[in-house]
């Protein structure tokens, strides 16, 4: 066996573990999904709610599928078996490829679409309903206060209605004595959200676009070893002629 063939057959049993990590992951997910609901199935009226599970269960199990053929087309050198292998990757590259390309376009347009969706959000504050909670989560996970900085709450009616204070969400972390009164801002977050939202949502979808990015590439190798496998074949195939 060349170093051409082995190499190749290499990077497509890689491929195949990849597909079997895959569906092992998938397994659990739905098998803790399901396990979840047979634990509280008393407060849960609706059966149809395991159908998410299953299905990725079913996807699992393709998952597993897929890298089984692909490991037995390797070591065969199967060119059915690393046809249907070829198509598998040709598909899920072509996905990874659109993916790629959409994470690249968000990228430029997530701070326009953060200045829309928070001013609003923060304006319709009034400590009860949906938006309350969301910015809430919001400060004191990123430990910031308003969209630019905290001044923005002087601008909003929860800061009139309130005795001149901000939400208790822009103490800072175990600050018992935080009131929200501006006289205080040592025990305030005084940096906007929107800055630190962006920056993570920018390291979220450029971490995921590398990740993409590299099993694309792995993909690309693997379709150029099904080539080399399958043409060496070919060529394996015809017998000399002699005179």
């Amino acid at each position: 066996m060349d170093c051409g063939i082995l190499t190749s057959k290499t990077v497509l049993l890689f491929l195949s573990l990849i597909f079997w990590a895959a569906g092992a992951a998938l397994a659990y997910v739905g098998s803790y999904v399901i396990k979840s609901y047979n634990s509280f199935e008393e407060f849960v009226s609706d059966k149809y709610s395991v159908i998410p599970a299953a299905i990725i269960i079913c996807v699992a199990v393709v998952m597993f599928v897929i890298g089984i053929v692909g490991c037995c087309a390797t070591l065969r050198e199967s060119k059915v078996g690393l046809g249907f292998f070829l198509i598998i990757i040709m598909i899920i590259f072509a996905a990874e490829v659109t993916a790629f390309v959409f994470g690249f376009i968000y990228r430029g347009r997530i701070k326009g679409d953060l200045e829309k969706s928070m001013s609003s959000v923060f304006q319709m504050y009034d400590g009860v309903n949906t938006e309350t909670h969301a910015v809430d989560y919001l400060q004191s996970q990123l430990e910031c206060c308003g969209v630019n900085n905290i001044t923005d709450w002087t601008a909003l009616p929860w800061y009139v209605q309130h005795n001149n204070s901000v939400p208790l969400s822009c103490c800072k972390a175990n600050e018992t004595q935080c009131t929200g009164q501006l006289t205080r801002l040592d025990l305030l977050n005084t940096q906007g959200c929107e800055a630190k939202l962006e920056q993570m949502l920018q390291d979220v979808l450029s971490y995921a676009m590398l990740v993409i990015l590299g099993f694309a590439i792995i993909k690309l190798f693997g379709m150029l070893s099904i080539c080399v496998i399958t043409c060496r074949s070919k060529q394996n195939d015809y017998q000399p002629l002699y005179a």
